[in-house]
């Protein structure tokens, strides 16, 4: 699947900065990390870089997924974090507006997820090959036509939440790859990382940052 690859001018959101670590918020329509290719080399880290010239990668959000990042400015801060990501001991909450009205009021899919080859970057369940993942919901709001929720994956596989909530039958909005019809018709991916808890690397504190939600 290609795309003409057109990254926001949006500026990310500084949340918060100390000698260790780095945690942004990261705007809808720009990459975590670079692309293939010049033309995708306009990206979230780089554009941290100009100030932060140590930063390194311990995560990403989709391209069109907006929200709370966190990013190393030491190896040592970077490995730490990135244990803590491996070992599930982050907690994740994430914003979403789903397409129909979800029932009922709380839920988890427990769905393996593989690479879907012939459609890449899409990703597909898979019972045989997939690996394990699994994704809680908690409804904000319902009405016929969509319905607000939060989300909080407990494991991160690719696209998880978006091929979770397309499989329940209640893709979220906007969604350019699980989508379809009026469910993709909006100017953006309904999804925000809303919330990223996690322990300081260095002093073992633990700690919870916020970005609102944008829509």
């Amino acid at each position: 699947m290609s795309f003409v690859y057109q990254p926001t001018s949006d500026q990310p959101r500084i949340i918060h900065a100390d000698h260790e670590i780095l945690v942004v918020d990261k705007p809808a329509g720009l990459l975590s990390v670079p692309g293939r290719g010049e033309d995708r080399a306009d990206c979230l880290i780089a554009r941290l870089r100009a100030a932060f010239p140590t930063v390194l990668l311990v995560h990403r959000l989709d391209l069109d997924t907006s929200g709370v990042m966190v990013f190393g400015l030491t190896p040592h801060a970077q490995r730490h974090l990135s244990k803590q990501f491996e070992d599930r001991r982050t907690k994740k909450a994430y914003v979403a507006r789903l397409w129909g009205r979800l029932e009922p009021r709380a839920g988890s899919v427990d769905l393996p997820l593989i690479v879907d080859w012939p459609n890449r970057p899409r990703q597909k369940v898979d019972h045989a090959e997939g690996r394990p993942a699994q994704t809680d919901w908690r409804v904000m709001k319902a009405g016929d036509a969509e319905t607000r929720v939060r989300l909080m994956p407990l494991t991160g596989r690719s696209h998880q939440l978006r091929v979770h909530m397309a499989a329940l039958g209640h893709p979220i909005l906007g969604d350019p790859l699980y989508a379809e019809g009026a469910a993709a018709d909006f100017p953006r991916l309904m999804l925000h990382a809303e919330s990223l808890r996690f322990k300081h690397p260095e002093s073992g504190v633990m700690l919870s940052f916020s970005a609102p939600v944008p829509f």
